[in-house]
């Protein structure tokens, strides 16, 4: 679909000023995010975003489902209703699931087997909702967007998930949908603020992909009609600040616990498989079950170090996984201010984890994606055909580009280039608001 300059979309905000309902009311950008999402609708030729349901502007990508009642809650709420310990099921990282074999799965809400695809329709109708009560109309149109690659290196599988949320976002009530890649987005909310031309690397690190992307921007191409040619180059990875939690998890947390501890009378250690489920947000539900417990059951029979994996059934038998999760995240956000951290985890008046992680220990946990996110900037660089030190300026987004040894490792993989930080949890939200006036209105 055609996108119409900035000032047609001024001008069409005059016209629709002296009507009820205006077309800008109708149309919205979605950032759907592994961790965090947000809404944003373009109002008084500006992009804004919601504050939704009163949680503010960006809330958790969590869904709970409440089995001493049929509430269902979102966000900041579904968190909290967990970790007060209502009981039920907490679901989060649901972004991570589109384009897997998970999609094809159903897991047990309530006693009855429910597809994913149901619950990640759950949480796009709780911001439906949001949207046509604060848009004061049926919000029918929207921008999604979407990181460069769902899954990498599987051109099939990626198609798959964008069409998987298509499909959501249509049964959810959306007539109109379009994609927008999730760093151009974040391109379209930082040029709006520029007043000379720059060549521009976005990085856009969120919960669980990060992208990449090489654009020349300025105040004159913002109104341009048409930006292709000023996108040099999109590159991404799926690794995100879920990986992060997962790598600082099984590097400071799983092996009191008994990850890579030994087998009993042999050189083998205990598997692993369960310890990486654990450590994963979107796979520690699948851990519920009779099974794992029997395996777990078996692994202590076996390890050398049983005490190690009674820990590791206690948190599987109470289902403390999503706390302990937490508890690992809490730390990773805490360790970008300061040099070192506690991980706990308690279950009544006992303490099943209690860690002291340091800065180092999580710099040298989370060393290889790194270097990953590294590789892959450089490798976007020669398919721009542009030098390091061609870039003008670094813009961040996402809340998983505060790591400090991330943004230490880019500062010297581009040193002259100006690096700058946007909203973290909103500019891929607002660029989205903006992208949809630009298609829709």
């Amino acid at each position: 679909m055609p996108v119409k300059p900035l000032y047609q979309i001024k001008v069409l905000l005059l016209v629709a000023a002296m009507e009820d309902i205006s077309t800008l009311d109708r149309l919205a950008g979605i950032d759907f995010g592994t961790s965090n999402s947000s809404v944003g609708l373009f109002r008084n030729a500006a992009a804004q975003l919601l504050d939704v349901a009163g949680e503010g502007r960006s809330v958790p990508s969590a869904i709970f489902y409440s089995t001493e009642s049929t509430e269902v809650s979102f966000g900041r709420q579904a968190v909290a209703s967990y970790t007060q310990g209502t009981e039920g099921r907490l679901l989060r990282s649901l972004k991570s699931v589109l384009g897997t074999s998970l999609m094809k799965e159903k897991t047990l809400i309530r006693n009855k087997r429910v597809a994913f695809s149901d619950i990640i329709e759950d949480f796009f109708l709780y911001l439906k909702r949001e949207l046509d009560a604060q848009g004061r109309s049926n919000v029918d149109s929207v921008v999604l967007g979407r990181p460069v690659h769902f899954v990498d290196d599987d051109e099939a599988r990626d198609r798959d998930a964008e069409q998987q949320l298509r499909e959501i976002a249509t049964s959810a009530g959306f007539q109109h949908i379009e994609f927008q890649f999730e760093p151009i987005a974040a391109a379209l909310n930082y040029e709006s603020t520029l007043n000379r031309e720059e060549l521009v690397v976005i990085v856009d690190i969120g919960g669980g992909t990060a992208d990449f992307s090489v654009l020349r921007l300025s105040p004159e191409r913002h109104a341009s009609k048409d930006r292709a040619h000023d996108v040099l180059g999109n590159m991404g990875v799926h690794i995100g600040g879920t990986d992060f939690d997962r790598l600082f998890s099984l590097h400071s947390v799983m092996p009191a616990m008994g990850f890579g501890t030994a087998v009993k009378s042999s050189g083998r250690t205990v598997p692993g498989s369960v310890f990486f489920d654990l450590a994963t947000w979107h796979r520690i539900p699948l851990l519920y079950n009779v099974q794992v417990l029997n395996q777990v059951q078996q692994m202590r029979l076996d390890a050398a170090e049983p005490g190690k994996i009674d820990t590791l059934l206690s948190v599987i038998e109470q289902r403390l996984g999503h706390a302990l999760a937490r508890s690992v995240e809490s730390s990773k956000i805490q360790l970008s201010d300061e040099v070192r951290a506690g991980i706990q985890l308690d279950s009544g008046a006992a303490t099943l984890v209690d860690c002291l992680v340091t800065r180092d220990d999580m710099e040298e946990a989370i060393g290889g994606a790194v270097a990953s996110l590294c590789k892959c900037v450089q490798t976007g660089l020669g398919q721009a055909g542009v030098q390091a030190q061609d870039i003008t300026s670094v813009f961040y987004t996402g809340g998983s580009s505060s790591v400090p040894c991330l943004q230490y490792a880019f500062e010297q993989l581009l040193p002259d280039a100006a690096h700058k930080r946007g909203d973290v949890f909103g500019s891929v939200g607002l660029g989205l608001a903006i992208d949809a006036a630009r298609r829709f209105a």
